[in-house]
């Protein structure tokens, strides 16, 4: 082979490997993933079809939901019926589906030493329980201290780092959560307050569309915490022409059936650059009258929407 038919050559094995690792390169292109939510089902929206505890999980999986969001009184119940704890944590590990919180109404704000240790001794048993499920987490709300207004943030925070305390025990991470229509920890900034205030590392802040808007705080205040202190965000929507402390649970609606700046929160959410599980709660007697697997569909179905049109 002379010195021209080696560079022929050269030049023809150069061209088919780059030609091979530019179709390479067509047929498997790098997709970017968009946003960094994943979806949950909070079981107060098929709460009045009255299904059960299992079958909540089935249909939360079989709709596509990645998570679910487990109210312990439905959980007490399936126990008092003869139900296993091993049983639920195998059904969700089967489906795929993470038991990602609870709802519980333990009352340990209030200022009253004997109710606040009860309601110590109440989250340490639902917490174990919990934990026996392979829930990640336990919502704690200002259960109690909604009616009179003038709690104490400051003990409040010390009463939240107690709860922390013993989440970090049980392995059960609590989630302060704001009530719009408390009398106390009904506004963004009070919440983020007391979980400061706690000291606590494990500190997380639960906000809900309908509670922020029903509070009065803006959705900008959202801007204000850190990813790492937010896990979850409550999904819903809400009448727009009702004023602010009119507006009832039974008035939440689906996402993007109402006027909630989806636009705007999700975004926000997503910037924060964590993963963060976006949970359908609704309280709406239409959607209760629905089948319950229909139901679990159209809710996905419209928070897909809502999130898709913000982070296109």
């Amino acid at each position: 082979m002379n010195r021209r038919d080696i560079i022929k050559s050269s030049l023809a094995t150069t061209a088919a490997l780059t030609l091979g690792a530019s179709s390479k390169l067509m047929a498997a292109p790098v997709k970017k993933k968009k946003h960094n939510f994943t979806y949950c089902l909070n079981t107060s929206t098929i709460m009045k079809q009255k299904v059960g505890l299992m079958t909540e999980i089935e249909l939360a999986a079989k709709a596509g939901f990645d998570g679910i969001e487990i109210w312990m009184r439905t959980l007490e119940a399936f126990v008092k019926e003869g139900g296993k704890l091993s049983d639920v944590k195998k059904k969700a590990s089967d489906l795929g589906i993470t038991i990602e919180d609870s709802i519980g109404f333990a009352a340990w704000v209030v200022d009253n030493d004997e109710t606040r240790n009860k309601a110590i001794e109440q989250t340490k048993r639902e917490m174990d329980m919990l934990a026996k499920i392979g829930c990640k987490r336990i919502a704690a709300p200002p259960f109690g201290a909604t009616n009179e207004p003038g709690l104490d943030l400051r003990k409040a925070a010390e009463r939240f780092a107690v709860v922390c305390d013993l989440g970090k025990e049980m392995g059960v991470l609590p989630q302060l959560e704001l009530w719009g229509f408390s009398q106390n920890l009904h506004l963004f900034g009070e919440t983020l307050f007391v979980a400061a205030e706690s000291g606590h590392p494990d500190a997380v802040i639960l906000p809900d569309v309908y509670h922020l808007r029903r509070g009065g705080s803006p959705f900008e205040a959202l801007e204000m915490i850190n990813g790492s202190k937010i896990q979850m965000f409550h999904m819903n929507d809400y009448p727009g022409d009702i004023e602010k402390s009119k507006l009832t649970d039974a008035m939440r609606v689906m996402p993007g059936d109402g006027d909630a700046p989806f636009d705007d929160i999700l975004s926000t959410l997503n910037a924060k650059g964590v993963p963060i599980s976006l949970s359908l709660e609704i309280f709406n007697e239409d959607v209760w009258k629905m089948d319950a697997f229909e139901a679990c569909k159209m809710g996905l179905s419209k928070m897909k929407a809502v999130v898709n049109s913000a982070v296109a």
